[in-house]
């Protein structure tokens, strides 16, 4: 079976890529572009197939100490496919590839969401990046919605334990100001994020 047998694209990608590669001298692609034009297929799918292997390891072999540099790097490799400039869509789908693969998936947004609570205590966010949604909200891609956040506990803290200990009722009047005048304990939901 093909790689495009697998995968569940919209049908108007597919139309897209079948057109330009037809327009590739009539011949098969090969080499690295041919690798590109997997890419976008198997980056654009929540469950590549097998076949994806050598074209998803050379996608995600393009690294730089600059993460901005890789970046660029993945959108230039992508655009060795002769239709990811074709149309506005296409040009999309490239960018938000680049920007969201490899970056959307919970283990992802488990390690680069956690935020810190009074110096101490880590939760992770719930809030997925701009990025994220951009990739998993394509028009051109099919991820399922991507990963989901699962709230898993609540954690109240006062918000200057730092200054004042860490006794709630250390709320003097100089602080009451920043706590709206009543010196209230904050709640923070926590979770994490699932496949």
């Amino acid at each position: 079976m093909t790689i495009r047998h697998h995968l569940r694209l919209p049908a108007i990608l597919l139309t897209t890529l079948a057109m330009g590669i037809a327009h590739a001298d009539g011949g098969e692609l090969t080499g690295k572009v041919k690798l590109a034009c997997e890419a976008i297929l198997c980056l654009s799918t929540g469950s590549p197939p097998g076949e994806c292997s050598p074209s998803l390891s050379e996608y995600f072999s393009i690294n730089f100490d600059d993460f901005s540099d890789t970046i660029q790097g993945r959108i230039n490799f992508l655009n060795l496919c002769p239709v990811s400039s074709e149309t506005p869509q296409m040009k999309s789908l490239v960018n938000a590839i680049a920007n969201g693969a490899g970056r959307c998936d919970a283990a992802s947004l488990n390690a680069t969401l956690i935020a810190y609570t009074n110096g101490l205590q880590g939760c992770i966010q719930g809030i997925k990046p701009a990025y994220c949604s951009d990739y998993e909200g394509h028009a051109y891609t099919d991820l399922h919605n991507g990963a989901h956040y699962v709230v898993t506990q609540s954690q109240t803290y006062w918000p200057f334990n730092n200054f004042m200990g860490s006794n709630s009722n250390n709320s003097g009047s100089f602080l009451n100001g920043f706590t709206g005048g009543n010196g209230q304990n904050s709640t923070q939901t926590c979770g994490h994020w699932v496949d």
